[in-house]
């Protein structure tokens, strides 16, 4: 398998699906069968991903045979151009280079807010967490998988991914309304006051920058 075509590599999909998989698993582990159902879609988007990173380029092999010689690249299987933002951009280095960092600063962002998130809320031993990552967002863990799902459409867009993403962030929206339901029940106002002042998923522009930095944070968690 050479440099140009470098698809067909199946062991290296299962692996990549596995780890990616496995590490969502460690700190999004689900206990209600509505949380193994979106866990079932996470995978099902990462089969995806994967199959079309390393496997077989379905989208690629669609779009050349649809547009023929108006497919912009001259090797559109060249693995350089599995990466469509990259194509549409030119094709250049530069492109390449931007795409990637892109994609990858969400990557990072995502992991990190998925990991510390999972760390404050194991700590807490079931009381109401509302500080750390918790004082920007309701849901900070799910917001890191939503940046990791688009760093991964940053990176390689298919067409499978591009139609599942937006069905994986509904999904989470619904269990995200679920869950808080659940939790209202337990905490009552506390938590009805603590859901109407803070955003579900996204901080305010202004304070994404403190967020990011309470992913990295060891501070001492508050129980309140």
């Amino acid at each position: 398998m050479n440099q140009d075509f470098a698809y067909g590599m199946w062991v290296i999909v299962i692996i990549n699906v596995g780890l990616f998989v496995f590490f969502i698993l460690s700190f999004m582990k689900p206990k209600a069968s509505a949380e193994w159902r979106n866990m079932g879609v996470v995978a099902a988007f990462f089969v995806a991903l994967f199959t079309e990173m390393y496997g077989f380029p379905l989208t690629i092999y669609l779009l050349t045979g649809w547009l023929g010689e108006a497919y912009p690249v001259l090797q559109p299987f060249n693995h350089k151009y599995g990466h469509l933002w990259v194509v549409a951009f030119g094709g250049s280095t530069l492109a390449w280079v931007l795409i990637m960092t892109v994609s990858l600063l969400l990557l990072i962002a995502g992991y990190m807010l998925m990991s510390r998130g999972w760390r404050q809320i194991h700590a807490a031993h079931e009381q109401l967490v509302t500080d750390g990552l918790y004082a920007y967002a309701r849901h900070p863990q799910y917001t890191g998988l939503f940046l990791v799902i688009a760093g991964f459409l940053i990176q390689w867009p298919t067409f499978l991914t591009v139609i599942m993403a937006p069905v994986l962030y509904f999904a989470y929206y619904r269990l995200s309304l679920h869950e808080e339901q659940v939790v209202q029940k337990h905490f009552g106002n506390i938590y009805k006051d603590y859901v109407v002042s803070k955003p579900m998923f996204f901080p305010e522009i202004d304070k994404w920058s403190d967020f990011l930095k309470s992913s990295r944070g060891r501070e001492n968690l508050k129980m309140r």
